[in-house]
Order: C-alpha cells, then structure tokens, then sequence
C-alpha cells in the first residue's frame, strides 16, 4: 500500500544534499531509498536530476535557485550573473543547452518561483515583461 511520510531534503554549504525525515529528524542515508522518493516539490541546486544547469564554466556558488514547475517538466533557475534560464526537467546530462534565458536588471537571481505556464505561453509573455 501507499503511505505518504514527510521527507526533507536540504543543500548544505559544503554541497552535499541530505536527505531527512520529518519530525523524527532522522537522516536517510540509503541511497537507494532515496532514489525512490517523489518529490513534491523541487528548489535545489544539487543532485543527479538538475547536473545540467551548470555551465562549463561555472563555479559552484554561481547557481543560487531552482524551482522546478508543478507539472515537473520545466526546470527555472537564477544566477550570479543576473539570468533567469529554464530547462527541461530533469536534466542529467552536463552542459544541457537553456530552453531560454532572460537577463534581468539585477546583478544576482536570489529566488524564485516557477508558476504553471506552458513554454508556449511563457515564450508569448516573456517580452512584454520588460525586464
């Protein structure tokens, strides 16, 4: 049968992902275990399912949010650099190529939320938002 337990995931400044259950506090360990979990939602920037976002050459710290949409297609993230870029989700190969990138205004990209637009939609939209 099914049961639903709240799990935590979390990025630590070493990046390292750690995984833990909720409120027990108890760190899961077992990689195959973790495997197996259906998330939620998704903000890291860690892990086998977002290694494509990095760039050639980024430096770790570059990369500072994800958000990946409800419907677990589409993957957004912001940077050092001030861009905005989306990307299929996931994306486990390195250097994967952005779906699109917006520069904004703002030195950094600290956070972010994807809301739920197709990619024709987002592509119709994105100009008239005058970033």
């Amino acid at each position: 049968s099914k049961f639903s337990v709240v799990i935590s995931k979390v990025s630590t400044g070493s990046y390292k992902r750690q995984v833990y259950e909720v409120p027990s506090g108890k760190q899961l360990v077992d990689q195959a275990v973790i495997d197996r979990i259906t998330w939620a939602t998704w903000t890291s920037v860690l892990g086998d399912e977002v290694i494509g976002i990095w760039s050639r050459h980024a430096e770790k710290a570059d990369v500072n949010c994800a958000c990946v949409s409800h419907s677990g297609i589409n993957l957004v993230t912001g940077d050092d650099f001030g861009m905005v870029k989306l990307f299929d989700f996931p994306c486990p190969e390195k250097f994967v190529r952005t779906f699109f990138c917006i520069v904004t205004r703002s030195s950094t990209v600290d956070d972010m939320v994807l809301y739920c637009f197709s990619r024709r939609r987002m592509t119709e939209m994105l100009p008239s938002l005058n970033l």
